[in-house]
């Protein structure tokens, strides 16, 4: 009896070891950004990667875990990383936005991010946060459970699966090009999956498709990520379905489908049973595009090959939904997601409400300025440049700024940005009514530095309603140093009546959100954060046109629950 007793005791001496071990778990790596020249439907191109690998490095960290990441820039560009949906609790100096937290790591120049994991599991991902290098430079970021136990069956593999795009030019040039004229960006000319596409789409001889090796009856994890710059995707697999048990780290309901919808900035976790005649099937992303009659992009394939499948057998082919099936996207996918209650980490809905905003976003115009020579050739509508919004504030970072905007909150320097940004528009009006799509009265909005301020945990609620301007958008929206209740989405124009469909039981809980073109989407969430946050919408073009705000969060009570000095080696501007 003593000697159960005794092994009993061992037994839980040792499971406090490796939990503790867990907790104080470091995984460091070094970051050497660096050109790269890759070779893709039978050309090669220079792109930037992160050691050589497009796309980067994945990271693996439990739960509780400490991540540092030397940053070696001997890359041409000025760049930051941002470890996106990572909630940076009490570290927000390692968020990594340009002059939101930190200026930029500068060519032969080096830095060192590091910040603790908790209060999380599942998939997100880090990329640059530096004009459009994420384009290429980005990667898988994911977050072990601490005791090695999933709220699901043990999936036999665990594969990442990275959607993103390949760009004709260097993605630098692309947006030193779109800036300088004021039109619209060139957009991409293939889409990827894991880097690969099949070279045959480009009449090319190489073979370059991304393949997964699959056996009979086994349940692999897919940790899905959407890293191209501006495009939702369908994902589907011939013949097979999914069961969604997480999105954007948070576990979910099981859902069952043959079909992933998944926006710019979003990670969908996906069981998926190998349980059909024993063949090949290929794997697809193809774009989801609103506002649009006519869409021609080539698609992502890759390949799912049974073991022992013959060589020859020829892949079967899923059907796809249209390029602009938005029925079938909300009423499939993003509209039936729903949280797991009490499964590791889930938070329930804060039901007092200190703070209510309603957010209109959309596209704008900047005044064409012929006298300044970079708007010499304005290529946006009516002769005029691109702009974007939110409450008719177009952000922009001001010119010949010193230090960062988290900087300037720590050392409280009131020149650099101001704290009224408005909770409502400065007009009403009609806003999904394309009849407005033009309207020169609601087209300019001012560029402006303005942010949102809270006290630490109060409770935020945002209306995002989207706008019909200049024709409107999806807009995925993603919110730095949060996760957020997506209360309820909808169709039209928002008011008091939708506040029925809002689900304050389950909803799912992320950190971007697609609101829809004509439509809108209700979040909650508690600022017990503090720090200076950058919301915006995770379509690359649209952040240098101004569809951003910054919502500043007071400190705690305490020193712990308050922002701590920078580190020594924080960039300078």
């Amino acid at each position: 009896m003593k000697l159960f007793s005794f092994s009993l005791a061992c037994v839980f001496v040792f499971a406090l070891l490796a939990s503790s071990l867990a907790s104080a778990a470091i995984v460091e790596h070094i970051f050497k950004v660096q050109n790269t020249t890759i070779k893709r439907f039978c050309k090669e191109q220079v792109i930037v990667t992160v050691n050589g690998l497009f796309p980067g490095p994945t990271i693996n960290v439990h739960e509780g875990g400490t991540v540092i990441v030397h940053v070696l820039n001997e890359g041409p560009y000025d760049i930051t990383l941002h470890w996106h949906g990572v909630l940076q609790l009490f570290s927000p100096w390692a968020d990594g936005p340009e002059y939101i937290t930190q200026c930029t790591i500068r060519p032969r120049s080096k830095y060192t991010y590091k910040f603790n994991v908790t209060q999380q599991e599942g998939t997100v991902w880090w990329h640059a946060h530096a004009s459009y290098l994420r384009a290429t430079v980005h990667g898988a970021f994911i977050i072990k459970p601490r005791s090695g136990r999933f709220p699901f069956p043990k999936p036999y593999k665990q594969i990442p699966l990275i959607l993103g795009d390949l760009y004709n030019s260097r993605v630098e040039d692309i947006t030193t090009e779109a800036q300088a004229s004021g039109g619209g960006p060139n957009i991409s000319y293939a889409f990827t999956i894991n880097g690969l596409t099949s070279g045959h789409l480009m009449n090319c001889t190489e073979n370059e498709t991304f393949k997964m090796k699959v056996k009979q009856g086994k349940i692999y994890m897919l940790r899905m990520i959407n890293a191209a710059l501006n495009y939702d995707l369908f994902f589907k697999i011939a013949n097979h379905n999914f069961t969604v048990v997480a999105v954007d780290a948070s576990y979910t309901d099981h859902y069952v489908s043959d079909l992933i919808v998944i926006a710019p900035g979003q990670s969908v976790d996906v069981l998926f049973t190998a349980n059909q005649p024993t063949g090949s099937y290929y794997m697809v992303a193809s774009p989801y595009v609103v506002g649009l009659e006519d869409f021609d992009a080539n698609v992502a394939r890759g390949t799912v090959i049974y073991e022992n499948a013959p060589p020859s057998s020829k892949p079967i082919m899923p059907v796809l939904p249209p390029f602009n099936d938005t029925d079938t996207a909300y009423t499939k996918f993003y509209n039936v997601i729903t949280s797991k209650v009490r499964a590791p980490h889930w938070v329930p809905v804060p039901r007092k409400v200190d703070e209510h905003m309603f957010i209109t976003i959309g596209f704008n115009l900047e005044l064409c300025d012929s006298k300044n020579p970079n708007n010499a050739t304005c290529k946006g509508p009516n002769g005029h440049r691109f702009s974007a919004s939110m409450n008719n504030e177009s952000f922009s970072v001001p010119a010949g700024v010193k230090l960062s905007l988290l900087e300037a909150f720590y050392k409280n320097k009131s020149s650099v940005y101001t704290r009224d940004f408005p909770d409502k528009p400065p007009v009403m009006f009609d806003f999904t009514n394309l009849n407005d799509a033009n309207n020169t009265n609601l087209l300019f909005a001012p560029k402006s530095t303005r942010a949102k301020k809270l006290r630490f945990n109060s409770t935020v609620e945002v209306v995002f309603q989207n706008t019909a301007l200049l024709g409107g958008q999806n807009h995925p929206m993603h919110i730095h140093g949060y996760s957020f209740h997506v209360l309820a989405q909808g169709f039209g124009n928002f008011n008091r009546k939708d506040r029925a469909k809002f689900n304050l039981v389950n909803p799912q809980l992320r950190n971007t959100v697609g609101v829809p073109m004509g439509g809108w989407t209700v979040i909650r969430f508690q600022a017990n954060n503090p720090g200076v946050w950058l919301v915006h919408c995770h379509m690359e073009d649209h952040v240098p046109w101004g569809l951003a705000m910054i919502f500043e969060v007071e400190n705690g009570p305490t020193p712990s629950t308050s922002v701590p000095p920078p580190p020594a080696d924080l960039p300078k501007c």
